[in-house]
């Protein structure tokens, strides 16, 4: 089939070459590549209503601000900790000459939640990147300890501590909290270079490297007796990929390699024990950190067009290794290697074809290969436990999966606007050492969609699988003091029984409705104790209206119930108590927006959202008893109004507030609650937290 080039066609002739989606190949020989060019003339095309603006372009901008918070948790919220707070913004673009450009974006740049990104180079030849992101979490400052040197790896108590065999015995404990915080804070620095030659190959190599510093809650213990300590953070990752790339007409692939080395900058934390030595307990405990550990990885991927049908694939092969020397501190026993020596071999293959049979007709078929293979020597090891120790050696277990995952599917056009589609998914795992060696989980799943009414897009799917497998036996590999009867959820035979389905309509063009659903049961039909039934069902609607060219609202909401029912044995026997966990989820949301006020100068909006978490526990065993709700409630506002004070700036005043509670009742206890557990103290958080910012923007 011959036809004449247009200005798209030669647009997408261009990148021809460069990879592509299956979804974006044409067939039946209707492809890009099958486009008759001999006639054209390239030399002697000139299109005389494209022009390339040349220079600066963009926006540019600074905020300054102020937050208030006497909970260090609304900084998650707001990006900035209680106080002063000040940002850089920008999306700026260069073009010059020949088609040399450079862009620079940034977000927020100078609080917590932060990124930058610079890209220079050349279209379609060549790009140099620096990229940059800060991201913090926060968990509470008000946590308590009596300890000190926090933030390093050597804990000690005051030199007036008075030891005790419980927590009320520790007559200075209160005397000698000080309040410390817990949160983690990522910084990531990247550089990064791509390239595209002339003949249809590229190349890239990025660079990247992460510090993640803070503190992170962590539990010493001598024997039946602990304390809630600070596990200081001081993490350094580096990250490399690279790869290069091929493509032909109806082919591309590509060799990539991905590789991580991680760093510790502590090895261990010593503490030194609250409580009054018992049982021959030390004085002063250690406990090994997060090793040192490198990952690497080279895959080979490809794609091919034949005609009607794409076939991709993807092959690589990875190895983890980790060698750091072992801590001995405070251990008395000859070991049987000076560090683990550890290493993980991972393989795995991925191939899928898509082929379109006719107009009304399309199969897909994949599989999925993944292997993990853990060398680690197996070495004998001296127990030492805080539970009564029989003397034998223990061994480290080599744990080693083996997954397989194959699917075929269908879809298929009963008519304009009716599509049905439809398919069979398997899985099967094989491991080692566990209670079960094998386990087969085969689906099968249905969607029919309709559009054939105007305004009107539905969709139901429905889906039915099954797990089994290998005979279960408890394994002294895994735990030889469990129940024979118990199963592990994620190895137990399963009924799965899946629907779900959702409703578009816009009865007017200013008017869009969604509505959607989805329930699913999970039956352990052959679990004696354990978790023996699972229903998760949720729904979701929203609207979204423009009033008129000045004003629109949207609303949404979003509810999920997951009720949990379990079984236990007090006596390592029958199950003889029941258990019931209720969790409810709730998401409420609201928005609106007035443009064009004061001569079409000033924008108003304001933004709401509600979220209510909650669980309940019942166990009965003769009577019931309710554990009582676990809930956590946040109101989130936005009140923002933009005003167009000149032809190029834009000034933007922005008012936060967060509502949050929450009763976790494990946040919720006393140094000094329970006798033999020092804990951080009440860290529940209820508060009000505020912000307000003022932005300008400037318009190059």
């Amino acid at each position: 089939m011959k036809f004449k080039l247009n200005l798209v066609t030669l647009a997408l002739l261009t990148n021809a070459g460069m990879f592509m989606s299956g979804a974006a190949i044409a067939a039946d020989g209707y492809g890009i590549q099958n486009a008759n060019t001999e006639k054209v003339k390239f030399d002697k095309w000139v299109c005389k209503n494209c022009k390339v603006e040349k220079g600066v372009a963009g926006t540019v901008g600074i905020g300054a601000g102020y937050s208030d918070s006497d909970d260090i948790r609304s900084a998650n919220a707001f990006a900035t900790e209680d106080g002063f707070a000040g940002k850089v913004d920008a999306d700026v673009k260069y073009t010059g000459e020949n088609g040399y450009q450079a862009t620079i974006e940034a977000e927020n740049l100078g609080m917590e939640d932060s990124r930058a990104e610079i890209n220079a180079g050349k279209a379609g030849q060549y790009n140099l990147n620096l990229n940059y992101r800060q991201i913090a979490t926060y968990k509470t400052d008000k946590a308590m300890s009596p300890y000190q040197g926090i933030g390093g790896d050597d804990l000690t108590l005051p030199g007036d501590w008075v030891h005790g065999g419980s927590t009320q015995d520790m007559t200075n404990l209160y005397s000698s909290l000080n309040p410390l915080e817990l949160s983690l804070k990522r910084k990531r620095a990247g550089l990064g270079f791509e390239y595209q030659a002339e003949t249809l190959w590229s190349t890239y190599v990025n660079y990247q490297r992460e510090d993640k510093t803070g503190l992170k809650q962590a539990s010493g213990s001598f024997y039946n007796q602990s304390m809630m300590i600070a596990e200081p953070v001081d993490y350094t990752t580096d990250t490399l990929e690279a790869g290069v790339s091929f493509s032909g007409d109806n082919w591309f692939t590509s060799v990539n390699y991905n590789g991580s080395i991680f760093k510790n900058e502590y090895s261990e934390l010593s503490f030194e024990n609250a409580f009054s030595p018992t049982f021959g307990a030390q004085t002063t405990g250690y406990m090994s950190l997060d090793p040192d550990n490198e990952a690497h990885t080279v895959s080979v991927l490809g794609q091919y067009v034949a005609g009607s049908t794409v076939m991709n694939g993807r092959v690589y092969l990875g190895q983890m290794t980790q060698d750091q020397d072992f801590n001995t501190s405070g251990y008395g026993y000859q070991m049987p290697s000076e560090s683990l020596d550890g290493r993980v071999d991972t393989q795995g293959a991925t191939l899928k074809v898509v082929s379109r049979i006719n107009r009304q007709l399309r199969l897909n078929a994949s599989y999925d290969y993944s292997d993990r293979d853990n060398k680690t020597n197996v070495e004998e090891w001296t127990q030492i436990s805080i539970d009564s120790t029989t003397g034998q050696v223990a061994y480290n277990t080599p744990y080693d999966i083996t997954t397989h995952k194959a699917k075929l599917g269908a879809d298929y056009r009963l008519a304009r606007g009716h599509k049905l589609e439809g398919g069979f998914d398997y899985r099967k795992d094989e491991r080692s050492y566990s209670d079960r060696e094998t386990t087969d989980e085969s689906t099968l799943w249905a969607k029919y969609q309709l559009s054939a009414f105007a305004n009107w897009n539905m969709w139901v799917k429905g889906s039915y699988g099954q797990r089994d497998g290998s005979h279960y036996q408890a394994s002294e590999w895994t735990s030889d003091e469990s129940n024979d009867l118990l199963r592990r959820y994620n190895l137990a035979d399963r009924k799965r029984t899946q629907i779900e389905a959702r409703v578009t309509h816009s009865p007017i063009d200013s008017l869009t409705l969604d509505f959607g659903a989805r329930y699913a049961l999970d039956d352990y039909n052959e679990t004696q104790i354990g978790l023996t039934e699972s229903k998760d069902m949720s729904y979701d609607a929203s609207v979204s209206y423009l009033i008129n060219d000045d004003m629109t609202v949207t609303a949404f909401y979003n509810r999920q119930n997951i009720d949990s029912d379990q079984a236990g044995s007090s006596n390592n026997g029958a199950a003889n108590w029941f258990g019931v966990v209720e969790d409810q989820f709730d998401i409420i949301g609201a928005g609106f927006s007035y443009n064009n006020l004061m001569d079409q100068k000033l924008r108003l909006g304001v933004d709401y959202t509600y979220s209510d978490s909650n669980s309940n526990t019942q166990v009965t065993q003769g009577i019931t008893g309710d554990y009582g709700d676990y809930y956590a409630k946040v109101h989130n506002v936005n009140v923002y109004a933009l005003y167009k004070a000149t032809e190029k700036m834009d000034l933007r005043l922005d008012y936060k507030m967060e509502n949050y509670k929450d009763n976790d009742a494990a946040n919720d206890i006393a140094p000094d609650s329970i006798s033999n557990v020092l804990s951080f103290g009440s860290n529940s958080h209820d508060y009000n937290a505020h912000l307000i910012m003022l932005s300008v923007s400037y318009r190059l």
